[in-house]
């Protein structure tokens, strides 16, 4: 099982990789949207698996290997951090302090909101 656990994390993790290159692509402001994105994505997805397993539509292991698997190595809370620490470094407050409270607030709305949407539509 820690196996596949970890193969999903590798699998995650290369996601991420594509979805960064793919934004930074043509995304071209200090913001960084790709980091937010990508966190807000795996929470929305994160928000379904647990409700989905509480509610009985997943099983454990498939729920392990999603959520600590997979959505552990797409989303990135120490990319958020060290971004948002780059913009502080770089005297723009307002920019570091709107991107640490949205990479709080969004993602939290967004597991919420996946939750939401499975426990509707059981």
């Amino acid at each position: 099982m820690m196996l596949l656990v970890c193969v999903f994390g590798g699998l995650g993790t290369m996601v991420r990789y594509i979805f960064d290159v793919s934004i930074r692509r043509w995304w071209h402001h200090a913001f960084p949207l790709a980091t937010l994105l990508v966190n807000v994505i795996a929470s929305f997805c994160a928000g379904m698996a647990a409700a989905g397993y509480v509610y009985h539509t997943v099983d454990q292991a498939t729920s392990l290997m999603f959520v600590a698997g997979f959505l552990g190595g797409m989303s990135t809370f120490s990319a958020a951090v060290s971004e948002m620490v780059s913009l502080a470094r770089n005297r723009r407050w307002w920019l570091a302090f709107a991107y640490a409270l949205m990479s709080i607030v969004v993602p939290l709305v967004c597991a919420a909101a996946g939750w939401g949407l499975v426990a509707v539509t059981r």
